[in-house]
């Protein structure tokens, strides 16, 4: 039995799946303030001081490229490397206008190596789509130096019945349906449905980080509709 076969798409489809989607999605992505504002909340509670300047910063899973223009947006001055285990969804981030210090690479977190020690590590709905989480979690503190923080941004409903419930209200009124009209195809819509369903509960979440040997972990959500839904769970290497 694959990965995800009760919960969406084997995740070995995944980069697949956005590679044939990235254009369709990057247009909803674009249309949606509120998903980019709720970047922007995560990636000013990694900290970074004096606008980022002189410090480098992996995002993990950066996708068409929303969660690297949420950090230079907060760390003006940051030098990023931005990965993705999808070429369609890089392409479309590529595509865009960025400053000399960002560097867009094709590789899953699984296979990435790094000259240095990162200052910072921002990672945006990575973690749910990781086949093996606990292991990428404990490579992700091997590639950040000590003192240097984590900042996952992730859906998690599974420790409240509020959240399930509007997740499950957003999805089948709007997520599946715009996802249909844009594409003409509604599966990756669902697995994301399907896959925030099965994913882990903040608390678990928050122990993954700490079993990882990240340390003073804490949490915070979002405003709006995604208060509960969404959030930036936060850890530092020692």
């Amino acid at each position: 039995m694959s990965p995800l076969s009760r919960t969406g798409l084997p995740r070995a489809e995944v980069p697949s799946a956005f590679d044939g989607g990235a254009a369709a999605y990057d247009r909803l992505v674009g249309a949606n303030p509120g998903y980019h504002r709720d970047l922007r909340i995560s990636a000013r509670r990694l900290g970074l001081p004096g606008g980022g300047a002189g410090l480098h910063v992996l995002d993990a899973g950066c996708g068409t490229g929303a969660s690297t223009a949420a950090l230079l947006r907060t760390a003006p001055g940051a030098r990023v490397t931005a990965i993705d285990a999808s070429a369609g969804m890089l392409g479309r981030a590529r595509a865009k206008q960025w400053p000399a210090d960002v560097r867009f690479v094709h590789s899953p977190v699984e296979d990435l190596t790094a000259a240095r020690p990162f200052d910072a590590i921002f990672a945006a709905y990575l973690v749910r789509n990781l086949a093996d989480p606990d292991a990428q979690l404990a490579k992700l503190h091997g590639l950040l130096r000590p003192g240097g923080r984590i900042a996952l941004h992730e859906y998690s409903v599974r420790d409240s019945r509020r959240a399930r419930w509007v997740w499950n209200a957003v999805c089948g009124a709007v997520v599946i349906p715009l996802g249909r009209l844009a594409t003409g195809d509604a599966t990756l819509y669902r697995h994301l449905r399907r896959s925030v369903l099965a994913f882990d509960g903040v608390a678990d979440l928050c122990a993954r980080l700490t079993h990882a040997g990240f340390t003073d972990v804490r949490t915070g959500t979002m405003p709006g509709w995604a208060r509960g839904i969404v959030h930036t769970v936060l850890g530092t290497r020692p």
